[in-house]
């Protein structure tokens, strides 16, 4: 295929003409359906029964493309009713963050892998900054626990998405070998898939006592 053939182009006259919002729309009922790898600009379009060119001419390129998903999946984070005291305020905004990434298939994978400077993305971010802020953290501190939470919850989100998949004997088999005696000494605790448990466990280990 040459670059012309592939070349994002608009619709042609009589085709069906969509927008963007569509294209998102499409791009994560997919997801939800297939998971991040069976994501694909060819299921997006023949999902919406168009060509792929009339998927790129609104999306550009697949990157472009999880950056609006990504940041559509943050405009689900409710904003509305937050508490006034800083520190409920950011636990509150991640309890909604996370609930919005399980919300689709793979979606904590998906907002990992971007970084997306969209609205919701900043809205979000404007949030949890001035909260953090408020709270009488400096500037640089506030920007560092802000990166904290965020990592912390997309790692942990992402675990709890992998599951079953990611769990095998691989890790019991070679603990049983004995030569790592922590790691058997705690081997229970890593079964452990409390995920709420563990999630509040580790925004409060970040925000301090």
């Amino acid at each position: 295929m040459t670059k012309k053939q592939v070349r994002a182009e608009a619709p042609a006259p009589g085709q069906t003409r969509l927008g963007p919002d569509a294209v998102v729309r499409a791009g994560l009922e997919l997801l939800d359906e297939k998971g991040a790898d069976g994501l694909s600009i060819r299921g997006i379009a023949d999902r919406l029964g168009v060509r792929m060119n009339t998927v790129l001419w609104h999306a550009k390129t697949k990157a472009r493309l999880l950056e609006l998903m990504a940041d559509a999946i943050l405009a689900e984070v409710p904003v509305e009713g937050l508490p006034e005291p800083w520190e409920p305020r950011v636990r509150e905004l991640f309890h909604r963050y996370r609930r919005a990434l399980l919300a689709h298939r793979d979606g904590a994978r998906i907002v990992a892998g971007t970084y997306a400077a969209e609205p919701a993305t900043l809205r979000f971010a404007e949030l949890l900054v001035e909260a953090l802020l408020a709270g009488g953290l400096p500037e640089r501190e506030a920007v560092w626990t802000c990166w904290a939470l965020v990592y912390f919850t997309l790692g942990l989100a992402q675990e709890e998405q992998a599951l079953p998949d990611a769990r095998g004997p691989a890790f019991a088999r070679r603990l049983g070998a004995g030569d790592y005696p922590s790691l058997s000494r705690a081997a229970e605790r890593f079964e452990d898939t409390s995920f709420d448990e563990r999630f509040d466990y580790g925004i409060s280990r970040i925000l301090g006592p």
